[in-house]
């Protein structure tokens, strides 16, 4: 959209706008959706010098806290699956994982194992950046991630921190997708025999290996390590969003970037994607076969975001496993 082109640098000068994305009212006509960060002591101001439209186009004012990346501890999995439970191999994916040296001083992060994608013919994990790699400085484990590091199943969050408890079912392969390019992506070669090759993601099955560009209102679902199965809809598109990233647990280096194009998603209270989510595959919510939509990596308690799934398997030069 042309409006959004055309004021989005501009009003994105002022820290407390987070971002816009392409939304759609209630009376189904297209709206710029403006996200203001709710914590800033100048949102208000922020808020009242933001016109109510621009060239005919309603703009719509959505309060939230910092978009972040979502790859710390959150709660335990949902619903009736376990979704941090240590699998008998081959395991299924949409369930807690990470690099296996993500500790240091007794704390460890992690994220979620989302799905398979074939790199050549091979079969890899695909996650987040932030989940397998971003330990790029010597922390207080005094490693750095490289390929060749194994994948643990759970991650070590699920493990009370002690890698000698979970399986290491891939090993690292860095892409260094951050941060230079516009997409949060991770890929980790599986170990034969340790994953399960149809690509199967729990309380989803088996996905098509097709993919499908995002719709607004579109009905989505995900599985993952902290929330398990959930279903949302696509609020917004084209979303030119800041993210902030935090340390991460061994040694990771904090920034914040800022994306476009992205896809945003319904989050009402966390209960689509909480903290420890992040890699989780976003899919159509359908019962059989769904086609894969985006690469779940950030948001807020109201917000969801991620990579068109497109862009993610341009960068990596791969393509989704599953059902032709």
């Amino acid at each position: 959209m042309a409006v959004q082109q055309d004021v989005t640098a501009d009003w994105m000068r002022q820290p407390e706008i987070l971002g816009t994305a392409v939304g759609i009212d209630d009376s189904g006509n297209t709206t710029l959706l403006v996200y203001v960060d709710q914590e800033s002591s100048k949102a208000d101001e922020a808020v009242r010098n933001l016109p109510r439209n621009i060239r005919g186009i309603g703009v719509q004012v959505q309060l939230t806290e910092k978009f972040r990346a979502m790859a710390r501890p959150g709660g335990g999995g949902g619903g009736g699956v376990s979704h941090t439970a240590k699998q008998t191999p081959p395991i299924q994916l949409g369930t807690s994982g990470g690099w296996s040296y993500d500790l240091a001083n007794g704390y460890c992060c992690g994220g979620t194992l989302g799905s398979l994608v074939s790199i050549g013919g091979v079969q890899h994990i695909l996650s987040n950046y932030h989940v397998f790699e971003a330990d790029i400085v010597s922390g207080g484990n005094s490693r750095v991630a490289q390929t060749g590091d194994p994948v643990a199943q759970p991650g070590l969050i699920d493990v009370n921190c002690n890698a000698a408890t979970a399986q290491n079912v891939a090993t690292l392969v860095k892409k260094n997708s951050l941060p230079g390019s516009n997409v949060d992506c991770a890929v980790a070669q599986v170990v034969p025999g340790m994953v399960n090759s149809s690509g199967a993601i729990l309380e989803i099955g088996t996905i098509s290996s097709q993919t499908i560009a995002a719709s607004l209102n579109q009905a989505v679902k995900k599985s993952g390590r902290t929330t398990g199965l959930t279903n949302s809809t696509v609020s917004g598109l084209n979303a030119t969003v800041s993210i902030t990233y935090e340390n991460e647990c061994a040694g990771g280096t904090a920034f914040t970037k800022t994306f476009t194009g992205q896809i945003v998603i319904k989050n009402n209270g966390s209960r689509f994607l909480d903290s420890g989510d992040s890699g989780s595959l976003m899919v159509q919510d359908v019962a059989t076969n769904p086609r894969a939509v985006g690469l779940l990596f950030a948001g807020s308690s109201s917000t969801a975001i991620a990579n068109p799934i497109g862009q993610v398997l341009s960068f990596l030069g791969a393509t989704m496993v599953g059902t032709p």
